[in-house]
């Protein structure tokens, strides 16, 4: 093992690792430009959120080579140590923390602020993996998918309980690598049919719903009596179905009203077209969709964007960046920061394709489960296409925690690479 864990540097995946930089540095440049101030802001600004991201990005540099470095196995053998000290940390979040931004997710420590919620992917990650991996563990197994579901749903009810949902929808992703490893497609399929009736009863008269739904259950029966052979079975099972979703249906306004903060309430209602203020909770989105639209093909060129000049987008270094990209750097800016992320997506389940060790394989199916959720939604609510949840877009955004534990996700799987690669 030692003679494998030799000149790792000559095994890593470097294009991956130059996606990485060229992300977080263009991510730096862009914070710059959306904090920027005419009246002669110094790079070095440590006061500043540009300052202060600088500094997060040579920590997460330091990060990065020492997870290269140390042994490849460190992170596999301590996956529920990791785990359970993120929990810890995420009930403390509970009792200690102070309400920012409506939720209650970071520990304060003189001016430095932890968001245990961004490690809690990362820890997760690693459990999933390490209990997936191991010898008696069969996916067909019931035991084996109620204590995987319980290592998921543990950290995300208590994000949940932080009032941060954005973060706690993203370990939704972790379906991707469960069904990877044999989970039935079914519950996949069950999973989109939910949401897609939760949406449509948010949007339409509940009993409209409900027709259409009875509207499919006929057309089966119409099919089932047309077969020569026929079984009670196989009408009795669409039926119950169709009662299932009749009662998800009127349980959706429970769900709704009970779970979700009345702003991101009011989010959903305005995409829905339900609720229109364009002043108020819809501000955001249409000035980010305003600052995204005048940058046309090419862009109004590095600090030179009006929208972002004159903070006309709020919470525009963080959850709303990728709009600073749209103005400032055009169409081609915009497809060059999105191709970049499709490629590190699309390379990282290769790169879980073709390990042997079951451990990083998983592993890497989560970690690029969590990236996909990430990108997906913020990219998306910044175009309008979804609601304001409020997430990070991986690398990019300003944030200390979530920028160390991204790249501690993304390292951590490279360095399993590497041994892949000196074993072959």
């Amino acid at each position: 093992m030692k003679d494998q864990e030799q000149n790792i540097f000559a095994n890593i995946d470097w294009k991956i690792v130059i996606a990485y930089v060229f992300l977080v540095c263009f991510g730096w440049m862009n914070i710059y430009s959306a904090v920027y101030d005419e009246s002669g802001a110094a790079v070095m600004d440590f006061s500043r959120q540009h300052g202060k991201q600088f500094i997060w990005i040579i920590v997460a540099f330091v990060t990065a080579i020492f997870t290269l470095i140390i042994d490849s196995r460190f992170f596999s053998s301590t996956a529920y140590l990791i785990y359970g000290a993120i929990l810890v940390l995420l009930v403390v979040v509970l009792f200690t923390a102070t309400v920012t931004k409506g939720a209650t997710s970071w520990i304060s420590i003189g001016a430095f602020k932890l968001q245990p919620s961004e490690f809690a992917k990362f820890a997760t990650a690693l459990t999933f993996a390490k209990y997936l991996s191991s010898i008696d563990v069969d996916m067909k197994n019931g035991r084996t998918k109620m204590m995987a579901s319980i290592i998921i749903l543990v950290p995300a009810l208590l994000v949940l309980l932080q009032h941060d949902t954005g973060s706690a929808l993203v370990f939704a992703g972790f379906l991707l690598p469960f069904f990877r490893e044999g989970l039935s497609g079914i519950i996949l399929v069950i999973g989109v049919v939910a949401v897609i009736i939760f949406v449509l009863s948010l949007a339409f008269n509940k009993y409209i719903v409900i027709a259409l739904l009875l509207a499919v259950l006929l057309g089966y029966i119409f099919l089932w009596l047309t077969k020569s052979k026929r079984t009670l079975r196989n009408i009795l099972k669409p039926i119950g179905v169709f009662v299932c979703c009749c009662m998800f249906v009127f349980s959706v306004d429970f769900v709704f009203d009970n779970v979700l903060e009345p702003h991101q309430k009011d989010r959903i209602y305005v995409l829905l077209g339900k609720s229109n203020d364009p002043r108020g909770i819809d501000y955001n989105v249409n000035q980010s969709k305003i600052a995204i639209g005048s940058g046309e093909l090419l862009g109004k060129g590095f600090l030179s964007g009006t929208q972002t000049k004159y903070n006309f987008v709020p919470e525009q270094e963080t959850d709303f960046i990728f709009c600073t990209v749209g103005e400032e750097w055009g169409f081609v800016g915009s497809a060059v920061v999105i191709a970049t992320y499709l490629y590190l997506l699309i390379h990282l389940i290769t790169m879980a394709d073709r390990q042997r060790s079951r451990f990083a394989r998983i592993y890497g199916y989560s970690v690029a489960s969590i990236f996909f959720v990430h990108f997906t939604i913020n990219i998306g609510m910044v175009l309008g296409l979804l609601p304001v949840i409020g997430i990070p877009l991986p690398f990019f955004s300003y944030g200390g925690s979530s920028l160390i534990a991204f790249t501690l996700m993304l390292f951590v799987f490279i360095r399993q690479d590497a041994v892949h690669n000196q074993i072959i």
